[in-house]
């Protein structure tokens, strides 16, 4: 997948994660009808989900995909640079090595599920800008503004944003352990919860030695 997919997708995460998370909890109704705007088509397959799965795990996964491919491009952003400090690629490397099997994972489990992505579901709108969104999800100017800053400023950002997308990732992850029934689904969940937790302390700790 490339960086402009990759991006794209996290756009259109940012603007759908609000209307999923609400679905989830049964506040709004989702469109499925596949018109008027970006939503269409974002229920499809939640109705005829096999047994043991429910309607919370197939919106976790949905959710997710999109979170993990953020926080891989945001890690990729601290690679291949003479003025990152080794022990940032090194967190780097390692959260992209987590998620990225992790993705493939979920996207395993909407194909036999018969549900969408997220990217498919939702087509190709782009979300807002503003300082952060919902589940901790970074907006383009958040990522550009990484992108382009240097040296500790770049590692501060980039700390900073990880430690809130990280936080909103286990916010998810608790929600589907409390309404999930896929027992695959709650052990994802439960390693994600200890991996970004152990993540966010580490992050925390680079931060400090930083002051």
């Amino acid at each position: 997948m490339t960086r402009t997919t990759t991006r794209r997708r996290a756009s259109v995460a940012l603007a759908g994660v609000a209307a999923l998370a609400l679905a989830l909890t049964g506040c709004v109704t989702v469109n499925t009808g596949g018109s008027g705007g970006g939503m269409g088509g974002m229920g499809d397959g939640m109705d005829d989900l096999p047994a043991g799965v429910n309607r919370a795990d197939a919106m976790f996964a949905m959710m997710m995909i999109p979170h993990h491919e953020q926080a891989v491009e945001m890690s990729e952003l601290m690679l291949g640079r003479d003025d990152i400090d080794a022990e940032i690629v090194d967190l780097a490397e390692q959260i992209i090595a987590a998620q990225a099997p992790e993705i493939e994972l979920m996207e395993g489990w909407l194909d036999d599920w018969g549900v969408p992505s997220m990217g498919g579901a939702m087509g190709d709108g782009h979300g807002g800008h503003g300082d952060g969104g919902p589940g901790g999800m970074m907006s383009d100017d958040d990522l550009d503004a990484i992108a382009e800053a240097q040296g500790d400023e770049a590692e501060l950002l980039y700390l900073e944003g990880m430690i809130e997308h990280h936080e909103g990732a286990i916010d998810m992850a608790q929600d589907v352990l409390d309404d999930g029934e896929s027992t695959e689904v709650a052990e994802l969940a439960e390693t994600i919860i200890t991996t970004q937790q152990d993540e966010i302390d580490d992050m925390r700790d680079l931060i400090a030695a930083r002051s």
